[in-house]
């Protein structure tokens, strides 16, 4: 009884959301809307239970379930939320159980704790944000715990393989809507890019010269989150608009710059492109953050393979870490994938805000050299400009889309 009043309550949650600005029913609000406030209760249905954007066949099957449809069908229908949670957590959480027993993994835990309480938020985040697991996890282990930046980020990048990889499942088995082509062309950039970075790009830089670079670009990140939400009425689409070759191009080298940045920091590729198919291409946030997540999954063990085989000179403390952080982010980074897709793009944003703050107050803390402030200063001034140039020609596109829109009509009015 309680699953299936559970399921009755969040089935409502999973309307799809066509437009920026919620739909409000004004009879429910009374006299606080006519104010202008917002009960507690109404603001948390907002800001926190706005309802996923599932693909349209999904939809239909929950709206119209046929009457002869069999047992199984029924429960995959009703419950689709539910098993794509458990499926990725029981199989995850049963093969590192029986591989910690067998290989004794439980002895790390005295030294290695801290990392599994990290990665608690780090797998949240990397479910239901734009952002991975290393957006956490780095900072963590290279301002905090002082770690090597590249066993910080090899960890990331490990870490990343299994737990996003699990948040894609949950993603792709609800139908979650998503924008593949984003996924595929940003990943054929960043192969090349991470490899190309991985043997030549990484090595050319200090540790506190990585540090600062991460920081940098990350705030550069959350100002462009900043330019998307300032736009409170603009137009979006749930797939990105009047593809072209250009479009693809454009994909392509966001990957190859993002997989630059995953060789170095362990992530990259998502917020890159995150930036570009929202402020350029127009396309909905609601979108863009599971198509981010599923990118960075695969990504993540593309990197992985690479670091581990044709490498092979990854830290044994970041293998360590990988066997006690397991269980936790395997458990809150499908978790993080179900929150971020009911949760409003505001809250999202807010919480990026947040780690970037922490992550810059944390590199202060290590008190770099001048020379390091005055490049980080530059780096995020010119992601700042860059942005906002990226956000104008984005407006631009999109009235020349909505022109060439209303020339067709015409026409077919005409005819």
């Amino acid at each position: 009884m309680l699953v299936a009043e559970l399921d009755t309550a969040m089935s409502h949650l999973q309307m799809p959301i066509q437009a920026e600005t919620p739909h409000v029913n004004e009879e429910a609000l009374g006299k606080n809307a006519a104010k202008g406030r917002r009960s507690v209760r109404e603001f948390f249905r907002k800001y926190f239970l706005e309802g996923q954007t599932l693909e349209e066949s999904v939809k239909e099957q929950r709206e119209n379930i046929p009457a002869d449809a069999a047992f199984d069908e029924i429960v995959l229908i009703k419950y689709r939320k539910f098993i794509a949670f458990l499926v990725p957590f029981l199989v995850a959480q049963s093969i590192w159980w029986l591989t910690a027993w067998k290989m004794d993994f439980f002895s790390l835990y005295p030294t290695h704790w801290h990392m599994p309480v990290t990665m608690i938020l780090g797998a949240t985040v990397a479910g239901m944000t734009s952002e991975g697991g290393g957006a956490v996890a780095f900072p963590v282990m290279t301002f905090i715990l002082h770690i090597d930046p590249t066993t910080a980020r090899d960890f990331s990048l490990m870490i990343q393989s299994v737990a996003m990889t699990l948040s894609l499942f949950v993603i792709v088995f609800m139908q979650i809507q998503i924008e593949w082509r984003a996924i595929i062309l940003a990943t054929v950039g960043a192969i090349p890019g991470v490899i190309i970075g991985f043997t030549t790009i990484d090595p050319m830089f200090t540790g506190p010269q990585k540090k600062m670079m991460f920081v940098s670009c990350w705030c550069a990140f959350a100002i462009s989150l900043w330019i998307l939400n300032t736009q409170k009425k603009r137009t979006t689409y749930p797939k990105i608009p009047d593809f072209s070759l250009w479009k693809a191009l454009v994909l392509i080298a966001t990957g190859f710059a993002g997989g630059i940045l995953d060789s170095m920091a362990g992530s990259g590729v998502d917020i890159c492109t995150f930036s570009v198919v929202t402020l350029l291409f127009r396309l909905s946030e609601k979108t863009a953050t599971p198509t981010t997540v599923v990118l960075m999954g695969l990504n993540s063990m593309i990197a992985f393979y690479w670091r581990a085989v044709m490498m092979g000179d990854i830290a044994q403390l970041a293998w360590d870490y990988l066997k006690v952080t397991v269980p936790v982010s395997v458990t809150f980074a499908p978790f993080g994938s179900f929150l971020g897709s009911h949760f409003h793009r505001l809250v999202l944003a807010a919480a990026i805000y947040v780690l970037e703050a922490a992550a810059l107050v944390g590199f202060l803390f290590t008190k770099p050299s001048g020379s390091l402030l005055l490049a980080g200063a530059l780096i995020i001034i010119g992601g700042f400009v860059f942005f906002s140039l990226l956000s104008k020609l984005g407006e631009w596109l999109m009235e020349s889309i909505e022109a060439k829109e209303r020339n067709m009509e015409m026409k077919g009015n005409r005819a």
